[in-house]
């Protein structure tokens, strides 16, 4: 028999960007294909994926890509790597099958067709429908998530199971009334569970999570408080959160209304899937909301986390065409913020009270229950699974440790389980489990429309352009003999020190003109060598009169 190799390309010391890859006899089936959003120093990037190329050049060997659930951190990579695989793989330009839950499908082509790939392969997988993938077997697991159709995927092997639980927490009262699927989950560790790979994000918490479904009551009591409009900002894919907003919202007669691009495609989504269910006449357009008293209204918006072109966020900066709050208005903050998204929540909620508005968020009511499971839930799944190894998935090196203490408390040996890190495949065979040789990982960004990996020195003059501004000096001289033609000319753009520009800009033309008297008396007239000594001696100026470091751009025209 082969070894089974196990290796995560995404979602391990780090929140998001979720993928991982199985293979056995050479054949692979990926778990997940994630994004995460940049963090504030990477200046000019979109979005940040896995670095996907141990895929590409594997691309003709994938079996199927499964998708646990329809969030961005486990299905936003997916048309990149999806394009990507079809370049590479067959003749024909196929790719492989994407399989899943049915809400989780629906949403995964809702972003294909967002990216011109509509003859993508995608497939609905019930939960207990076994389906074979050449080597492996494959079954969904019912799980509870913040998003319905939630799965764990079990991956049966001739070594054994391999089950990565995905995201999840046992909710035993589940606003749609399905819980976890703990039968199953204990037969599978009756029967022997080779390999556990398990959602690490809550491990930090003790105890047990609160349900989804004692948000509603909280949500009804605040509305029933507030006496102007109410605008609930949630992620747009929590579509259980989002029908108890509009259960609290009809049941105390407010109309309401769908804000944000995202918000409205995933609920036509929930609707037509049969996970949200409106009243007939309760939802109105953004443009009506002005045609109701205040009291009567309540928006359900995009932007708990600050994104900078979300709903929520315009509306606070007064850039919203259609919604314009106003003091007496509430805003519900039924999320909590992804770890590095603080500072734009908190600019967020600044703005709004700067305009009046009331905030709430999760720290002051029970408007929100994670998604995740906390440290006993976490122990409960190691228990029904009994698994030989464990390797803790998705959550930073904190995160994982504190999983790796917890199944060791449970019974778990010590040297069965396996902290990694992305491209670090584990490798099981007939003598056991180990580290293999690393692969290549790591990030891959999107700049606009164009995906690469920028150099550390670009996103560097982005940070140093968006910090302290540009300089640049045009300098021409004559070919023969260096010496300047004409006056320097100096452009600044983005430089804090506008009640000294004249006389900077004259500080400025005197150290070029000592610059290119230096070059000429050392005899350097190559051009590079003019711009490398003009940019050094000019940003030595610059620091010394403002104590900043802007880019200095010099330029050399020869005449």
């Amino acid at each position: 028999m082969s070894s089974l190799r196990v290796l995560p390309l995404g979602g391990l010391g780090e929140i998001g960007k979720n993928l991982t890859v199985v293979e056995l006899d050479d054949r692979i089936v990926v778990v997940d294909a994630g994004l995460r959003f940049p963090t504030p120093d990477m200046v000019g990037i979109d979005l940040v994926l896995p670095d996907f190329t141990y895929l590409s050049e594997r691309a003709q060997d994938i079996e199927a890509i499964v998708l646990t659930h329809g969030h961005e951190d486990h299905i936003g990579a997916l048309p990149f790597i999806l394009r990507e695989l079809a370049r590479r793989g067959d003749a024909d330009g196929a790719s492989p099958p994407v399989l899943g839950g049915a809400l989780t499908i629906a949403m995964a082509r809702s972003k294909l067709e967002e990216h011109k790939l509509e003859s993508a392969d995608l497939r609905e997988l019930a939960p207990a429908q076994p389906l074979q993938l050449g080597p492996f077997s494959l079954e969904l697991v019912h799980m509870t998530h913040s998003i319905p159709d939630s799965c764990a995927v079990a991956l049966g092997t001739e070594r054994g199971v391999v089950l990565l639980t995905g995201d999840y927490k046992f909710d035993q009262t589940p606003v749609d009334g399905s819980p976890a699927d703990i039968s199953r989950l204990a037969e599978l560790g009756r029967d022997g569970v080779l390999l556990l790979c398990g959602d690490s994000t809550n491990v930090d918490r003790l105890g047990f999570s609160p349900s989804e479904s004692l948000v509603g009551p909280s949500l009804e009591e605040l509305f029933a408080r507030a006496e102007g409009r109410i605008v609930v900002t949630s992620f747009a894919s929590n579509i259980h959160r989002v029908q108890q907003v509009l259960d609290a919202a009809d049941a105390l007669g407010r109309k309401v209304a769908l804000v944000g691009r995202s918000m409205r495609k995933n609920v036509a989504i929930g609707r037509s899937l049969g996970h949200v269910e409106v009243p007939d006449g309760l939802l109105v357009g953004p443009g009506e909301i002005d045609d109701f008293p205040d009291e009567r209204i309540v928006l359900i918006s995009t932007g708990s986390q600050g994104e900078p072109l979300s709903a929520l966020r315009r509306m606070a900066y007064r850039d919203h065409r259609q919604v314009e709050l106003r003091p007496g208005d509430t805003v519900v903050f039924s999320a909590t913020p992804i770890p590095g998204n603080e500072r734009a929540v908190n600019e967020t909620i600044d703005r709004l009270y700067h305009i009046g508005c009331d905030v709430v968020t999760p720290s002051e009511a029970p408007v929100h229950a994670s998604g995740h499971g906390y440290a006993e839930e976490v122990k409960l799944m190691l228990n029904l699974l009994k698994p030989r190894y464990v390797m803790p998935v998705h959550g930073d090196f904190k995160r994982l440790r504190l999983h790796a203490q917890l199944a060791e408390a449970v019974g778990v040996p010590a040297p069965n389980i396996f902290i990694g890190d992305n491209g670090l495949p584990l490798e099981i065979d007939a003598r056991g489990a180990r580290f293999g040789a690393r692969e290549q990982s790591g990030m891959v960004f999107v700049d606009g429309v164009e995906i690469g990996e920028p150099a550390d020195v670009a996103l560097r003059d982005r940070r140093m352009l968006s910090a302290d501004g540009i300089f640049i000096v045009v300098v021409t001289v004559a070919e023969q003999d260096g010496r300047s033609v004409t006056a320097p000319e100096v452009i600044f753009r983005g430089v804090p020190f506008l009640d000294q520009a004249d006389e900077l800009r004259e500080e400025i033309r005197a150290e070029v003109e000592a610059t290119l008297a230096r070059a000429g008396r050392e005899q350097i007239r190559e051009t590079d060598q003019l711009q490398l000594m003009l940019h050094d001696d000019l940003a030595a100026l610059v620091y010394e009169r403002l104590r900043r470091r802007p880019m200095v751009l010099p330029v050399v025209v020869e005449v």
